[in-house]
């Protein structure tokens, strides 16, 4: 009977040693390839010129998300979730570029930077954060919300089948810096986009 008992309790503990394995396996990264990170650099040089010129009517910054991608705009709880909401997020859909049309010498379209991106493996897929610029144009700075450094992203990545997508991206203002939110706990429950 002791024996029975022995071999019970060993076979127990080798059971949870093997589950707890499992979990670690199943929580580690698989480590990104130089392609992985190439491939990521683009998505993320492709936003700014497809966020900034909203090109395809702001369908081209839709399409760098996953079909259920999220933008985080940082202030307020507010997200745009799915293609029509982020083609709107980048001033399309619905809205028509306007932001284009609306665009003179005195007040210019202020186009954006990212700056020291930094990539690492996720369990998702890989993850991202990096600094958000405002340059301004020819000596013209934007308002006061986009002029100079403004805060950075945050964002998670995933690989499709049409490559590396945002899953999420998340705009952090200053003095915050990004990489340090965590995106549950400031949006539990975040609402969606105002129509």
């Amino acid at each position: 009977m002791k024996n029975w008992k022995r071999i019970l309790g060993v076979a127990i503990a080798l059971g949870v040693v093997g589950v707890t394995a499992s979990m670690r396996a199943a929580t580690k990264a698989t480590p990104l390839t130089a392609l992985d990170y190439i491939e990521i650099q683009q998505l993320v040089n492709k936003y700014s010129f497809a966020l900034d010129f909203c090109t395809n009517n702001g369908y081209d910054y839709a399409d760098l998300y996953t079909p259920d991608g999220v933008f985080y705009w940082g202030v307020g709880g507010r997200k745009s979730v799915g293609r029509e909401q982020l083609a709107e997020a980048a001033g399309g859909g619905k809205n028509n570029c306007q932001k284009m049309s609306n665009a003179t010498a005195e007040k210019p379209v202020q186009p954006h930077t990212t700056a020291n991106l930094i990539i690492e493996a996720a369990p998702e897929g890989a993850t991202g954060k990096m600094y958000l610029v405002y340059p301004g144009v020819e000596g013209i700075p934007g308002d006061k919300t986009h002029t100079g450094y403004v805060g950075g992203y945050q964002d998670v990545y995933a690989k499709t089948a049409n490559g590396w997508r945002f899953k999420s991206r998340l705009h952090v203002f200053p003095p915050a810096i990004p990489g340090t939110v965590d995106i549950a706990r400031m949006y539990p429950a975040a609402p969606a986009a105002a129509k």
